[in-house]
């Protein structure tokens, strides 16, 4: 059982709170915040992040915590006008309510188990983030910023269509309280400007996943164990592993296909 300031962590909620005040200063210091700045947070925890983020001009800060006891704490301890303790998962949040609010950034220390989930809903979020830092898991990091090679899937390409991403520190265990088991990563990101024209994006991903589902296996077999017609592509390309294309050679495939299905 482990107790930091007296409260107990809760191991399903995948608590490690970072501890080093140079990474967080050093994160703070490339971020664009200014007085018309409104930040939220996800996992708020101990505070550390957010009497960081404080000290900065930001116009206001959101913090979603979903531990009843560090939310509790939190809103004892922190007595600044323009900081909001919202004790939800931001996961169930209505996510209307951060668009009213106008654009964000955010910086958050996802739990190692619900990052994709999270990153799904800044992709609703898209048009409503300026930027933003989250520290997440360093294989789940390398895996987002990847363009090719073991990392590189139909995750990498999925958030690298609405985001453009970049690796910043690499935080070791020890810098977090309790250590965590693996390296952690600050990854920066920000919308992306100018999105490849897609005609159907839900149909496209579902594509990409089906042509990355055994990565090792050749475009033709993965293509082919799914049930889709790949008549119409030439063999060179059939007989390429989907790691070895980029996302402009497979939404030329899929437009093939798509078009075969439409017609």
């Amino acid at each position: 059982m482990v107790r930091i300031d007296g409260i107990i962590l809760k191991k399903p909620l995948g608590q490690h709170f970072l501890e080093d005040a140079a990474v967080i200063k050093d994160m703070i210091k490339m971020m664009d915040i200014n007085k018309e700045t409104s930040i939220f947070e996800i996992g708020a925890g101990n505070g550390f992040w957010t009497h960081h983020i404080l000290e900065t001009l930001c116009k206001k800060l959101w913090s979603f915590e979903i531990d009843q006891d560090w939310a509790e704490k939190l809103k004892k301890d922190i007595t600044d006008a323009r900081f909001t303790l919202i004790h939800a998962d931001f996961l169930e949040f209505d996510l209307e309510l951060l668009k009213k609010e106008g654009t964000w950034t955010i910086l958050a220390n996802l739990p190692f188990g619900i990052t994709f989930p999270i990153l799904e809903k800044f992709v609703v979020l898209q048009n409503h983030i300026h930027e933003g830092v989250i520290m997440i898991q360093e294989e789940v990091a390398q895996k987002i910023v990847a363009t090719s090679g073991k990392p590189y899937g139909a995750v990498s390409i999925f958030f690298q269509y609405f985001f453009d991403w970049k690796l910043l520190s690499k935080i070791s265990p020890e810098s977090c309280n309790p250590p965590p088991k693996v390296f952690s990563r600050l990854l920066y990101f920000k919308p992306r400007k100018n999105q490849i024209n897609i005609e159907n994006k839900e149909a496209f991903f579902k594509f990409i996943r089906v042509c990355f589902k055994r990565p090792r296996r050749t475009l033709k077999n993965n293509l082919g164990a799914s049930g889709i017609d790949y008549k119409k592509i030439d063999e060179k390309t059939l007989k390429l592993r989907a790691q070895q294309m980029n996302v402009l050679q497979l939404l030329e495939v899929f437009n093939i296909i798509y078009q075969e299905i439409r017609d």
